[in-house]
């Protein structure tokens, strides 16, 4: 989508304060921080949601990127049609790439909150950001003392955490194994949807990319013979709103108020993914995780919350 023009106040010159001469930090905006408030509520409701929905996980995943692609399709092929007829050879591989690391990430993910807590698997998946820089060292890109910092105190935890779980069943590790998974394949998702990004509307690439996932991920049910239809009327209105919440509310508000308050803020606060997802399966499911899941979780936080500052700071 073509970038906000820049209007008076954002061109004029930054308001110093009176004493020292510096640049007035300025309010954050509260329209915005209220729609980062009902981003991560509506990423919180993934989990649980996926969690209690009484389809298979790989059907739930197929249905939720279909029903994307239903609502964004109409105003990409409206008001994006050019565009995607013009799209280059690579950057048209590239977001085909990335659709299918996105679905490998949900035939990953979903299936892990079967096996394992909500609690340990939204925290293991949150783990993308570890993911990206490991990734992109590999490609030569150098990163800061502190994000460094943070990967290993965030894998610290990570290793606590799968130790708790292995002592509650070798089902659970498992699912723990798959969340970690789906956090690698979704750090090469967001790094190929970066490089087509850099040429490509995110509308366009959105559509390739859903699209590309349903299809795989249709691919994937079959040969699984995962069945894609004949369960109740309220499981098809559990995964409807699995849609509206995490990629409706959920990701693209995050996207919206990114350009307002910043990656560090909006990706730092993202993290609240984790407990907010724990809270409502507690609450809604039930599920309490073990005593000393807590601490582990704590460290995976803290050490991705390092990460953000870190990348800040450079």
């Amino acid at each position: 989508m073509p970038a906000a023009r820049p209007d008076t106040a954002a061109t004029a010159a930054p308001a110093t304060t009176a004493s020292s001469g510096l640049p007035a930090r300025q309010p954050l905006p509260t329209v915005d921080l209220v729609l980062l408030a009902v981003s991560i509520g509506g990423i919180s409701l993934s989990a649980p949601l996926i969690s209690a929905t009484a389809a298979p996980a790989l059907a739930i995943a197929f249905w939720r990127n279909v029903m994307s692609v239903g609502v964004l399709g109409p105003y990409a092929l409206l008001r994006h049609r050019a565009e995607l007829r013009a799209i280059g050879r690579r950057a048209l591989l590239l977001a085909m790439a990335a659709g299918a690391l996105l679905a490998l990430h949900f035939a990953l993910w979903m299936p892990s909150l079967r096996m394992t807590s909500v609690a340990s698997a939204t925290a293991l998946v949150t783990t993308t950001p570890l993911w990206t820089i490991l990734l992109m060292r590999l490609f030569g890109v150098r990163a800061p003392r502190m994000v460094w910092l943070g990967t290993a105190v965030a894998f610290a935890g990570v290793l606590v955490l799968t130790g708790v779980d292995l002592s509650l069943s070798p089902r659970a590790l498992l699912g723990d194994s798959l969340a970690l998974g789906a956090g690698l394949a979704a750090a090469g998702y967001m790094l190929l949807g970066a490089e087509v990004r850099k040429t490509v509307s995110t509308t366009a690439y959105t559509l390739v990319c859903y699209a590309t996932c349903g299809l795989v991920l249709l691919g994937v049910c079959l040969v699984a013979g995962s069945p894609l239809s004949g369960w109740s009327a309220g499981a098809w209105w559990q995964i409807f709103l699995l849609m509206v919440s995490a990629q409706l509310l959920g990701h693209s508000l995050s996207n919206r108020v990114v350009r307002a308050l910043g990656p560090s803020i909006t990706s730092t606060a993202i993290l609240l993914e984790t407990p907010g997802a724990a809270l409502i399966a507690a609450l809604w499911l039930g599920q309490w995780p073990p005593a000393a899941a807590y601490p582990a979780v704590g460290v995976i936080l803290l050490g991705l919350v390092l990460v953000a500052r870190g990348g800040r700071a450079r």
